[in-house]
């Protein structure tokens, strides 16, 4: 991470006001499909990390029995209770928490994990860590839209900040989730920059499908790449 994470916390407390507002397409895009790919069931429970003011978490909350949802920025939980609030969900909770340090609840039972354009904060050895604390709560499916490396990112037009991000390759990801005994089953891109991860543990998947190549990533063609 290449700032401490109280300054991370701070800056998207600043933002949390405007933050919905702010997002590019692709955002937009990317959790669209993360909330596709993670389709819980009724008696699913959800776990929605870098919930930020719950884009993820709320959409779910309709359908999952239970979503919690963690970020590091209290005024982004504000937003996102406000938003519960006002829909009058009462599945869904919002707290503190990380990606290596979730909080989740002694009562809860994972089934689902989500994360929308968040991990990116993270050094590469840190998603690996990450990834591992996730695995170890045994949710059956991991949902991952980020910025993420399809190819070469050009210098000119990067899809981040690099003084604050640190996004990794597909192949990277890949790697870790594999690593941690997860079979990628959909890789979808929905910019060179930014794509969707479908993770689920080793011979679970629906028909046992085999993991999906990250160089056969699908275009959701739902974006521009301008």
């Amino acid at each position: 991470m290449k700032q401490p994470l109280e300054d991370h916390a701070a800056r998207f407390d600043e933002k949390a006001g405007e933050y919905d507002e702010s997002k590019s397409e692709e955002y937009r895009a990317c959790a669209s499909l993360v909330v596709d790919h993670a389709a819980p069931g009724p008696d699913d429970t959800v776990l929605d990390l870098g919930t930020g003011t719950g884009a993820i978490a709320l959409p779910l909350a309709e359908d999952a029995a239970r979503v919690i949802g963690r970020d590091i920025s209290e005024g982004m939980l504000e937003q996102a209770r406000e938003k519960a609030a006002e829909r009058g969900l009462e599945t869904v909770e919002f707290g503190e928490g990380r990606f290596r340090e979730p909080a989740v609840p002694d009562d809860a039972d994972v089934d689902v994990v989500t994360s929308n354009f968040a991990m990116h904060h993270l050094s590469d050895a840190e998603k690996r860590e990450a990834v591992d604390v996730i695995a170890a709560l045994e949710p059956e499916r991991i949902v991952l839209g980020d910025v993420m490396f399809f190819g070469e990112p050009d210098p000119e037009e990067p899809f981040y900040s690099p003084a604050v991000d640190d996004p990794a390759t597909v192949g990277v990801l890949a790697d870790a989730f594999t690593d941690a005994g997860y079979a990628l089953t959909a890789v979808e891109m929905v910019h060179e920059q930014v794509g969707v991860l479908v993770a689920e543990r080793a011979g679970t998947s629906a028909g046992g499908s085999a993991a999906a190549e990250p160089d056969g990533a699908t275009d959701s063609g739902g974006v521009d790449d301008s």
